[in-house]
Formats: structure tokens, sequence, C-alpha cells
């Protein structure tokens, strides 16, 4: 930068000499500043306090003799005045003008208040969401071109870790296979999963829209139980009715089912979860044994039951190894405990955080971790508190007061916080998760829950317990990770 002999003020700039306004613009900037501070609401009627600019060229030395008429040398530094800069800028006020009063440390304060502006729109991390939502589902799209790999193959098994996709895959291919995308011939097909919340899940996506393209049976495996007229009276710790009574029923009412209620093809999600009986009424429902499809989705590390069932057929394994609902610090946490390394896909968002408290806290301070996250701005229809040990008391009052159908149907509501334990939450998803481990990690298969508990939220992950609940179930890796280490 230089000054010419006829006082404009030059910069250098693709080659070329460009005139510039520095002292203007400085002067012009500070009656604006003036204006904004004076005009709003928080300043009143205070008196006006003293004002000035000053000129800085970063790049430029400075004569000790330097002045123009309109910009003295106590009014502008340049590079060689840059290690003293802020004695200088205080001087310009304090010594070389006398007009108004000096700020008092009160006004220096209201005043960098009032530059922070006011009525600010606040962060929305249910926006951030959606962005982040959106590009997961274009990945999820883009992952369901496996299907088109399948389409020649009808005994197939889909394996991937948590936020893989499988469940919208399996939706996809249902409704494929049902509108006769996939062979050209509309088929009968039963989507067949094993807890109630995915169940809801599916029958949401697949029972609504286009009936061309709609499975003829969305349901639980006891779900198709009474759909063939099966009454069930068992308790749900009745295991011998469950494992082996129920499914010698049901394969007795296959081998009587008539052709135009069989199946041409069966889609399994939840798969690990299937005993090993309950695939012989499957398969009998087919109107072809030998040749009919068998569409299986699993994931081993959610096998949160003892049991061990395969399907009494061959079928092809492919594998999912991307991980695409997550955010990289949620899919990270719980990496230690997936069937298998993962491509991380799903997009940055903030740490996952780990509330240490004894167990017998645990609740009380899930509580307050939900408390936290409405305050953040998120909407109770973003939030889940999950449980790993007993079931949260409002869920309890919540399933004994509405019944089972009606609690997963609050869980679509979208108008409140939802409580739930992990085993019933598998293949469910919210943005935001509370995990509140509210056991001491010694249970059977207690990795398997907290693998399942850490991989439900998409967004923002809170776990809250013990630190030795976590070393005991997952290991001295995944706490670290939980701890940010």
């Amino acid at each position: 930068m230089w000054v010419e002999p006829d006082g404009r003020w030059m910069i250098q700039r693709h080659g070329h000499g460009e005139e510039i306004h520095p002292v203007d613009q400085a002067r012009d900037g500070t009656y604006a500043l003036r204006h904004y501070i004076e005009t709003d609401p928080r300043w009143g009627s205070r008196v006006r306090v003293r004002w000035s600019h000053h000129v800085v060229l970063a790049h430029t030395e400075l004569d000790p003799g330097f002045a123009t008429p309109d910009c003295p040398r106590w009014q502008a530094s340049g590079a060689n005045d840059l290690e003293d800069l802020g004695r200088r800028i205080w001087d310009t006020t304090s010594l070389h003008r006398s007009d108004a009063r000096p700020p008092t440390r009160e006004d220096i304060d209201l005043i960098r208040e009032i530059l922070v502006g006011r009525n600010l729109p606040p962060r929305d991390p249910g926006a951030v969401a959606d962005d982040r939502a959106a590009l997961a589902d274009r990945l999820t799209m883009e992952q369901a071109q496996l299907l088109g790999a399948t389409r020649l193959l009808n005994r197939v098994e889909i394996r991937g870790g948590a936020g893989s996709g499988k469940t919208v895959l399996a939706i996809r291919q249902a409704s494929d296979l049902a509108g006769g995308r996939t062979t050209g011939v509309r088929q009968r097909v039963a989507v067949v999963c094993y807890s109630y919340g995915l169940a809801s899940h599916l029958r949401r996506e697949l029972l609504t829209g286009s009936t061309a393209k709609r499975p003829a049976f969305v349901g639980t495996f006891e779900d198709l139980a009474r759909s063939w007229g099966i009454e069930i009276t068992a308790s749900r710790n009745d295991s011998d009715f469950w494992e082996f009574q129920l499914p010698v029923l049901m394969a007795e009412r296959a081998r009587m089912l008539p052709d135009a209620t069989r199946f041409d093809a069966i889609v399994v999600d939840e798969a690990q979860d299937f005993a090993d009986d309950w695939w012989t009424p499957l398969v009998g429902a087919l109107r072809d044994e030998a040749t009919g499809g068998i569409y299986a989705y699993s994931d081993e590390r959610q096998r949160v039951f003892a049991r061990f069932g395969r399907p009494p057929l061959a079928l092809v394994p492919l594998v999912l190894d991307h991980n695409l609902r997550n955010t990289r610090q949620i899919a990270e946490s719980f990496v230690p405990l997936a069937p298998a390394s993962m491509v991380l896909r799903g997009g940055e968002g903030p740490a996952v955080e780990f509330i240490p408290v004894p167990t017998g806290e645990a609740i009380g301070a899930a509580d307050d971790q939900v408390e936290r996250l409405l305050d953040e701005g998120w909407h109770p229809r973003d939030i889940a508190l999950l449980t790993v040990g007993e079931r949260h008391p409002v869920q309890r009052e919540r399933q004994e007061s509405l019944g089972f159908a009606d609690y997963w149907d609050d869980y679509w509501s979208n108008d409140d916080v939802f409580y739930s334990h992990v085993l019933a939450f598998k293949g469910m998803e919210r943005r935001a998760v509370v995990l509140c481990l509210n056991e001491d990690g010694t249970r059977d298969r207690s990795r398997e829950r907290l693998y399942v508990g850490l991989s439900r939220a998409t967004d923002r992950l809170i776990v809250v317990g013990d630190p030795d609940v976590v070393l005991r179930a997952g290991g001295s890796e995944v706490l670290s990770r939980l701890r940010g280490r």
C-alpha cells in the first residue's frame, strides 16, 4: 500500500494499482457502529461515550513522521507498530480525544453484549440432524444396489453391523418382491421379525402407499401364528412354549395352508433372534419349499437371546460393512463390539458423553440428561431413554395403561420422549438417546445389550452408568472410547 503525492491511497492488486479509501472506511464504520449501539434498547438513555477510528496497515511500514490531512500518525498503525497495537488503539481515544466521556468498564461490558446481537435464532439440532439423515438415506439407497446383485438368488443371508441399513434394505426388498420389480412377477411375500417395535415400523413402511407393492403379511412370528388361527395364552417368560411348542403348532398349520395363502418369499429381519424350530413353519409356509425365497437379515452381535437357530437350508451370505446411520463419533463407540470391521460413513456429530454414576443412581441421572437434551433444543420426539436392566418407571406405566399396541403407536406419535428397554428397541432408532446402564453388567449377554444400546442413537448419545459396568460388559476399549481417550 502507498499514498500518491495527490493524497490518493493505493494498493497493488492483480498487477495494477487500485485506489482505496481506508480512512473513510474506518470513519464510516465507527459512525455505523456507534449508531447501532446507541439505538439498541439496552443502551437506553446513557450519555454518549468517546468513539474514534484507527487505521491499521498490517503489511505497510509507516514512518514515525507520517501524517495526512485526514489521518494523523496517532490514528494509524503500520507493520512496524503491530507489537504495540493494543496500546496505540487505546490511546486513540484515551490520549488524543477529549470529546464526550471515556467509557467505563460497565459501558464496555454492555457494548460487548450488544455487539453479540439480539433475538438471534438458536442452533436447531433437529435441523442439523435432518441434513445428516438425508445424507444417510442417500448412502443407504446406494447400498440398495446390492439387491440387484441378488436378483437371481432366492436364498440369501445379508449380514451387517448396527447402522448398516439392514432394515431399510429388508423393506426395499419386500416391496420389490411384492411389486414384481425383482423378477417381473408379483409375489406373495411375508415379512417377519421378532420385536413388537420393529414390527410396528415395518407395517408403517410397507402397508401404506401403493397396494401393488404391499406384502401379504407383515408382523412378528407371534403375529403370524395368530393370523393362522393359533390362540396364544402363554406368558412371555414361558420359553418352552415359545421356542418349542408354538413352532410345532405353526408347522402343523403351515402344512394345511391352502395354496392361495402360502408365500412365494419370506423376508426375515432380526434373523439372529429366531429359534431353531421357528424356521420350520416359515419354510413350510412357502408355495415351493425347494425354490421359494428366503431372505434373512442378521447381526450376530445383536443376538440378545440364548438362541442359535439357523434355517434348515443353505443361504448365500452377503456382508454390509459400511455404517451409514450413526455419526462417526457414535459408531466409534461401539465398533469394538461390532461383528466385523466397518467403514464409518455416517458423517460428523457431537462427541459421545459418558456420565459416571453408581448403578443405583443411573435412572435419576438419565432423567436429568433427558432434561438437558430438551434444553439443548432437541424436540421430545427426537429423544429416547433406553435401559439395559429393569424398565424405566415411565415405560412400565405406559405399557400397563396403553397396552403393547398403543404403547408402540405412542412411539410414532412424535409427541413425547420415548422410554424403552434395549431389547424392545432393537431395529429402532432415535436421533438423541440416553442409554441408562441400570444393571451391573454381569447378566448373560450383557455385551450384546450394550452394543444394541450404544447403536440406537443416530446423532447424539449420552451414556449414564458405572464405568465398571461398561468394563465388564464391553471391555476396556469401549470404556476408553466412551471417556474420549
